[in-house]
Protein backbone atom coordinates (compact mmCIF):
# COMPACT_ATOMS: atom_id res chain seq x y z
CA UNK A 1 0.00 0.00 0.00
CA UNK A 2 1.32 3.40 -0.99
CA UNK A 3 -1.64 5.40 0.34
CA UNK A 4 -1.16 8.29 2.71
CA UNK A 5 -3.64 10.30 4.80
CA UNK A 6 -4.02 14.04 4.29
CA UNK A 7 -3.77 15.94 7.58
CA UNK A 8 -6.40 18.45 6.36
CA UNK A 9 -9.13 16.32 4.79
CA UNK A 10 -8.28 13.09 6.64
CA UNK A 11 -8.82 11.31 3.34
CA UNK A 12 -6.42 8.63 2.08
CA UNK A 13 -4.87 8.58 -1.36
CA UNK A 14 -1.70 7.69 -3.28
CA UNK A 15 1.47 9.50 -2.29
CA UNK A 16 1.79 10.76 -5.87
CA UNK A 17 -1.30 12.93 -5.29
CA UNK A 18 0.03 14.51 -2.11
CA UNK A 19 2.83 16.75 -0.87
CA UNK A 20 5.05 15.48 1.94
CA UNK A 21 6.28 17.88 4.61
CA UNK A 22 8.98 17.46 7.24
CA UNK A 23 10.42 19.52 10.06
CA UNK A 24 13.49 21.51 9.07
CA UNK A 25 16.54 21.93 11.32
CA UNK A 26 15.46 25.50 12.06
CA UNK A 27 11.98 24.45 13.21
CA UNK A 28 10.25 25.42 9.96
CA UNK A 29 7.94 23.27 7.88
CA UNK A 30 9.76 22.09 4.75
CA UNK A 31 8.08 20.73 1.58
CA UNK A 32 9.63 17.42 0.52
CA UNK A 33 8.62 17.12 -3.13
CA UNK A 34 10.91 14.15 -3.77
CA UNK A 35 9.62 12.39 -0.64
CA UNK A 36 13.10 11.41 0.48
CA UNK A 37 14.05 13.80 3.29
CA UNK A 38 14.82 12.07 6.60
CA UNK A 39 12.61 12.23 9.64
CA UNK A 40 8.92 12.01 10.34
CA UNK A 41 6.75 13.34 7.56
CA UNK A 42 3.13 14.32 7.09
CA UNK A 43 1.02 14.57 3.96
CA UNK A 44 -1.32 17.13 2.43
CA UNK A 45 -3.36 16.74 -0.73
CA UNK A 46 -1.57 18.42 -3.60
CA UNK A 47 -3.86 21.43 -3.80
CA UNK A 48 -2.79 24.86 -2.68
CA UNK A 49 -6.01 25.48 -0.77
CA UNK A 50 -5.27 22.48 1.45
CA UNK A 51 -1.66 23.52 2.05
CA UNK A 52 -2.81 27.03 2.96
CA UNK A 53 -5.45 25.59 5.28
CA UNK A 54 -2.94 23.32 7.01
CA UNK A 55 -0.73 26.34 7.71
CA UNK A 56 -3.62 28.54 8.81
CA UNK A 57 -5.03 25.91 11.18
CA UNK A 58 -1.55 25.11 12.53
CA UNK A 59 -1.92 21.41 11.79
CA UNK A 60 1.77 20.71 11.21
CA UNK A 61 3.04 20.66 14.84
CA UNK A 62 0.59 17.92 15.81
CA UNK A 63 1.16 15.92 12.63
CA UNK A 64 4.95 16.12 12.87
CA UNK A 65 4.97 15.88 16.68
CA UNK A 66 7.36 18.80 16.83
CA UNK A 67 7.13 22.48 17.62
CA UNK A 68 7.37 23.68 14.04
CA UNK A 69 6.25 26.86 12.33
CA UNK A 70 4.76 26.99 8.85
CA UNK A 71 5.59 30.17 6.91
CA UNK A 72 2.65 32.33 5.93
CA UNK A 73 3.51 31.86 2.26
CA UNK A 74 3.86 28.05 2.42
CA UNK A 75 1.39 27.56 -0.42
CA UNK A 76 3.29 30.03 -2.60
CA UNK A 77 6.57 28.33 -1.71
CA UNK A 78 5.25 24.92 -2.79
CA UNK A 79 3.97 26.47 -6.01
CA UNK A 80 7.41 27.90 -6.80
CA UNK A 81 9.10 24.57 -6.08
CA UNK A 82 6.64 22.66 -8.25
CA UNK A 83 7.09 25.18 -11.06
CA UNK A 84 10.88 24.99 -10.84
CA UNK A 85 10.72 21.19 -10.99
CA UNK A 86 8.38 21.28 -14.00
CA UNK A 87 10.54 23.80 -15.88
CA UNK A 88 13.66 21.74 -15.29
CA UNK A 89 11.92 18.64 -16.58
CA UNK A 90 10.62 20.56 -19.61
CA UNK A 91 14.16 21.64 -20.43
CA UNK A 92 15.30 18.00 -20.35
CA UNK A 93 12.40 16.97 -22.58
CA UNK A 94 13.32 19.70 -25.07
CA UNK A 95 16.92 18.53 -25.16
CA UNK A 96 15.68 14.99 -25.80
CA UNK A 97 13.80 16.20 -28.87
CA UNK A 98 10.25 15.51 -27.67
CA UNK A 99 9.07 19.13 -27.69
CA UNK A 100 8.14 21.22 -30.73
CA UNK A 101 7.39 24.94 -30.79
CA UNK A 102 5.59 27.35 -33.07
CA UNK A 103 1.89 27.34 -34.01
CA UNK A 104 2.31 25.38 -37.25
CA UNK A 105 4.37 22.57 -35.72
CA UNK A 106 2.13 22.40 -32.66
CA UNK A 107 -0.97 22.23 -34.86
CA UNK A 108 0.57 19.39 -36.87
CA UNK A 109 1.57 17.51 -33.72
CA UNK A 110 -1.99 17.79 -32.41
CA UNK A 111 -3.70 16.65 -35.62
CA UNK A 112 -1.32 13.70 -35.99
CA UNK A 113 -2.08 12.56 -32.45
CA UNK A 114 1.60 12.65 -31.55
CA UNK A 115 1.22 15.41 -28.97
CA UNK A 116 0.48 14.41 -25.38
CA UNK A 117 0.29 17.95 -24.01
CA UNK A 118 0.04 21.49 -25.39
CA UNK A 119 1.54 24.46 -23.60
CA UNK A 120 0.59 28.12 -24.01
CA UNK A 121 2.36 30.93 -22.22
CA UNK A 122 0.00 32.86 -19.97
CA UNK A 123 0.27 35.95 -22.18
CA UNK A 124 -0.60 34.06 -25.38
CA UNK A 125 -3.06 35.85 -27.66
CA UNK A 126 -6.58 34.44 -27.52
CA UNK A 127 -6.68 33.96 -31.29
CA UNK A 128 -3.60 31.74 -31.30
CA UNK A 129 -4.94 29.65 -28.43
CA UNK A 130 -8.33 29.35 -30.13
CA UNK A 131 -6.82 28.03 -33.38
CA UNK A 132 -4.95 25.29 -31.54
CA UNK A 133 -8.06 24.52 -29.50
CA UNK A 134 -9.86 23.93 -32.79
CA UNK A 135 -7.22 21.35 -33.74
CA UNK A 136 -7.58 19.65 -30.36
CA UNK A 137 -11.37 19.64 -30.64
CA UNK A 138 -11.26 18.22 -34.17
CA UNK A 139 -9.10 15.35 -32.97
CA UNK A 140 -11.53 14.54 -30.16
CA UNK A 141 -14.52 14.65 -32.52
CA UNK A 142 -12.69 12.25 -34.84
CA UNK A 143 -12.30 9.77 -31.98
CA UNK A 144 -8.72 10.70 -31.11
CA UNK A 145 -7.25 11.47 -27.69
CA UNK A 146 -8.14 14.54 -25.68
CA UNK A 147 -4.82 16.38 -25.53
CA UNK A 148 -4.66 18.66 -22.48
CA UNK A 149 -3.64 22.27 -23.03
CA UNK A 150 -2.14 24.10 -20.05
CA UNK A 151 -1.06 27.68 -19.41
CA UNK A 152 1.31 27.13 -16.52
CA UNK A 153 4.15 29.52 -17.30
CA UNK A 154 4.75 33.12 -18.23
CA UNK A 155 6.80 33.89 -21.31
CA UNK A 156 9.86 34.62 -19.16
CA UNK A 157 9.44 31.33 -17.31
CA UNK A 158 9.05 29.39 -20.55
CA UNK A 159 12.22 31.03 -21.86
CA UNK A 160 14.10 29.51 -18.92
CA UNK A 161 13.26 26.04 -20.21
CA UNK A 162 13.92 26.84 -23.86
CA UNK A 163 16.95 29.07 -23.47
CA UNK A 164 15.11 32.02 -24.99
CA UNK A 165 13.43 32.04 -28.37
CA UNK A 166 10.21 33.81 -27.34
CA UNK A 167 8.20 30.56 -27.26
CA UNK A 168 4.43 31.13 -27.17
CA UNK A 169 3.05 27.67 -27.96
CA UNK A 170 4.67 24.26 -27.56
CA UNK A 171 3.66 20.63 -27.88
CA UNK A 172 5.14 17.79 -25.85
CA UNK A 173 5.32 14.63 -27.92
CA UNK A 174 4.73 11.05 -26.85
CA UNK A 175 7.72 9.13 -25.56
CA UNK A 176 9.48 8.11 -22.38
CA UNK A 177 11.50 11.33 -22.37
CA UNK A 178 8.28 13.32 -21.96
CA UNK A 179 6.77 11.34 -19.08
CA UNK A 180 8.59 13.16 -16.29
CA UNK A 181 7.49 16.57 -17.46
CA UNK A 182 3.90 15.51 -18.12
CA UNK A 183 3.61 14.15 -14.58
CA UNK A 184 5.06 17.34 -13.07
CA UNK A 185 2.92 19.59 -15.27
CA UNK A 186 -0.28 17.82 -14.24
CA UNK A 187 0.72 18.06 -10.58
CA UNK A 188 1.38 21.80 -10.85
CA UNK A 189 -1.86 22.33 -12.75
CA UNK A 190 -3.79 20.37 -10.12
CA UNK A 191 -2.06 22.22 -7.28
CA UNK A 192 -3.29 25.50 -8.77
CA UNK A 193 -6.86 24.24 -8.84
CA UNK A 194 -7.08 23.25 -12.50
CA UNK A 195 -9.20 20.44 -13.87
CA UNK A 196 -7.53 17.50 -15.54
CA UNK A 197 -9.13 17.49 -18.98
CA UNK A 198 -11.44 19.23 -21.42
CA UNK A 199 -12.93 16.01 -22.81
CA UNK A 200 -16.24 16.44 -20.98
CA UNK A 201 -16.63 19.94 -22.43
CA UNK A 202 -15.83 18.68 -25.91
CA UNK A 203 -18.32 15.84 -25.52
CA UNK A 204 -20.99 18.29 -24.41
CA UNK A 205 -20.27 20.54 -27.38
CA UNK A 206 -20.52 17.56 -29.73
CA UNK A 207 -23.85 16.51 -28.21
CA UNK A 208 -25.26 20.01 -28.67
CA UNK A 209 -24.18 20.07 -32.31
CA UNK A 210 -25.83 16.68 -32.88
CA UNK A 211 -29.07 17.90 -31.33
CA UNK A 212 -29.21 20.89 -33.66
CA UNK A 213 -28.52 18.92 -36.85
Amino acid sequence: MNDRTCIVTRESGPAEDMIRFVAGPDGSVVPDLKRNLPGRGCWVKAERRHVDEAARRKLFPRALKESVTAPDDLGALVDRLLMKSALGSLALARKSGVVVTGSAKVDAAIRSGKAVMVLHVQEAAADGVRKLDQARRALVYAGGPDIPALSLFTGDEMDLAFGGGNVIHAAVLEGMAANGFVTRAHLLHHFRGGSATNSDRYAADAAKETETE
